[in-house]
C-alpha cells in the first residue's frame, strides 16, 4: 500500500480536465446537464495536456436557439503551426434541441444563468457539465462558509472524542 501513487484532481488520466471551483461558491447549482463540446484538432490536443480554464466561463443561448460556451480559454497547442486556434473563441455546445428550448425559457423567465463545471473526457471525447444556476448573494455565501466551519469543528470533535 505505501507505493501507491497519488492522483491530482485534475489528472487527464482521470478524466477531469478542468472544474470550476468557484461556481459553487458563487451559485446554487439547481441543475446540472452534459453536453459535448464542438472542438477543433488543436484545441482537443491541448485540452488534453490540461492547458483549458472554465473559471470566468458562462453559456449563452442565441436567437436561433444554439448554445455557446463563452469566455473559456483554451491554450494554443505547443506543436500546432498555422492550424492553431484562438484561445478565447465562442464554441458550440451539443445538446438537444428540448434541452436548449427549456433551458432558454428558464435563464429568460427567471433570471438564472449557465455556468460551466466541469470538463472531462468519456470515452475519448471531451465533455462538460453545466449547471443551471441561480446567484448567491453576500448572506447566502457567508452562510455556506458558517456551514462548512462547523461541519468541520463537527469532525473535528468527533475525531478526538474517537481518540481518547
Amino acid at each position: 500500500m505505501a507505493g501507491k501513487n497519488k492522483k491530482k484532481k485534475n489528472d487527464p488520466a482521470e478524466g477531469v480536465l478542468a472544474t470550476n471551483r468557484k461556481a459553487s461558491h458563487d451559485f446554487h447549482i439547481l441543475e446540472k446537464i452534459e453536453a459535448g463540446l464542438v472542438l477543433t484538432g488543436t484545441e482537443v490536443k491541448s485540452v488534453k495536456q490540461g492547458h483549458a480554464s472554465i473559471q470566468e466561463g458562462y453559456v449563452h443561448i442565441d436567437d436561433h436557439l444554439e448554445a455557446w460556451l463563452v469566455g473559456c480559454t483554451i491554450q494554443p497547442y505547443e506543436h500546432g503551426n498555422i492550424f492553431n486556434h484562438s484561445t478565447t473563441r465562442e464554441r458550440k455546445l451539443l445538446l438537444h434541441r428540448k434541452e436548449i428550448e427549456r433551458l432558454y425559457s428558464k435563464i429568460r423567465e427567471k433570471g438564472l444563468t449557465i455556468v460551466p463545471l466541469r470538463l472531462y473526457l468519456v470515452r475519448g471525447k471531451v465533455k462538460i457539465k453545466v449547471g443551471l444556476a441561480k446567484g448567491k448573494n453576500v448572506v447566502d455565501k457567508r452562510d455556506t462558509i458558517q456551514k462548512r466551519e462547523s461541519d468541520r469543528d463537527a469532525q473535528r470533535a468527533m475525531r478526538d472524542h474517537n481518540q481518547r
